[in-house]
This record gives C-alpha cells, sequence and structure tokens, in this order.
C-alpha cells in the first residue's frame, strides 16, 4: 500500500458535510472534542483570566513603596496580557458555537484564581504570582484534556500557557529580589 492509498480523504463527504453544516462555522464534522465541555472549560478559563485582569488592576493602582513605581507598570502590563487572553478565549467559545461568558454574578465561583485584596507590594506578588501558578496548572490539565481533538483550542492554550509561565518566572524574581 503506498503512502497515498494508506491516507485518503473522501473529498465527496467532506464537501457534503461543509454545505449540509453550514451554519456552525468553525465547528466542522471532523471536530472530535466534547464541544460542550470545552467551551465549559473555556469559560471557567476565561473567568479565571478576568479575575486575574481586576486584581493585576487592583494592585497596579494600588501599588506602594519604594520599588513600586515600576512593579505597578508591570502589573499593568500583565493585566492587558490577561484581557488578551480573556479576548481569545471568547473569541475561540464563539467559533465553537457557544456564548463566553462575561456576566460579573458568579464570575469567582468560575475562576480557578482567588481575588485577594492586599496592601503590601510583597503580598501584591505573592498573591499574583499564587494566580498565576493555580492558571499554570490548570492550562495545562485542560491542554491535557483536550489533546489531539481540538488542535486550535490546544494551539490557544499552549500559547497563553507560554505567557503565564514567564509572568510566574517574573513575579518568583520580584519576590525573591523583595527578600
Amino acid at each position: 500500500m503506498s503512502v497515498s492509498e494508506a491516507f485518503a480523504i473522501n473529498i465527496d463527504q467532506i464537501r457534503a458535510n461543509a454545505r449540509q453544516q453550514v451554519l456552525d462555522g468553525a465547528k466542522t464534522f471532523t471536530y472530535q472534542g466534547d464541544v460542550e465541555e470545552v467551551i465549559r472549560q473555556l469559560n471557567s478559563a476565561l473567568a479565571t483570566e478576568l479575575v486575574c485582569v481586576l486584581r493585576y488592576k487592583l494592585h497596579h493602582f494600588s501599588a506602594k513603596g519604594i520599588h513600586s513605581e515600576s512593579i505597578a507598570e508591570e502589573f499593568a502590563v500583565h493585566a492587558a496580557e490577561e484581557l488578551s487572553h480573556a479576548d481569545q478565549l471568547a473569541e475561540r467559545i464563539v467559533q465553537l458555537g457557544g456564548t463566553p461568558n462575561f456576566s460579573p454574578e458568579g464570575l469567582l465561583q468560575r475562576s480557578h484564581a482567588d481575588y485577594v485584596a492586599v496592601s503590601q507590594l510583597s503580598e501584591m506578588i505573592r498573591e499574583n504570582l499564587v494566580a498565576e501558578r493555580i492558571a499554570i496548572d490548570t492550562y495545562r490539565e485542560l491542554i491535557r484534556f483536550i489533546g489531539d481533538k481540538d488542535p486550535t483550542t490546544r494551539r490557544l492554550l499552549e500559547d497563553i500557557l507560554a505567557v503565564e509561565e514567564k509572568h510566574a518566572d517574573e513575579l518568583a524574581d520580584w519576590l525573591t529580589r523583595a527578600h
């Protein structure tokens, strides 16, 4: 059996499915994931990102102390990156036929991360680091859950995970320097 015989695409079936399910957008007949569960998990990740945006914004505006100005600016950068993650997750939810849940009601219950208001700069760094570590582990678990069933969502989550790891590394470095 040749390579081309081993891998054969039934283009007639693909064309028929595309015409039959045209309103499903990016979610095609070959989508192998549990779309309802993926949307549910993406909405939890969306809530987590929104909680992180709010916490970083609070810390950006309330940071005080000798090193606070530069760290507060980094909190603002992190908040913007978390908001970008939220936008990307919401866009993917829509692509899969779902509705992104931006409702403030129940936001903390849907989020993996906590919202902890603290006053000391070192506590702010620590709380943000804890939240980043939670995000890292939940994204890794979600990536494992999705596996090869939804490569687009997996790549999105892997890209977000890389940024969360960068945030955690920066925060850990700041915390180490603070002590």
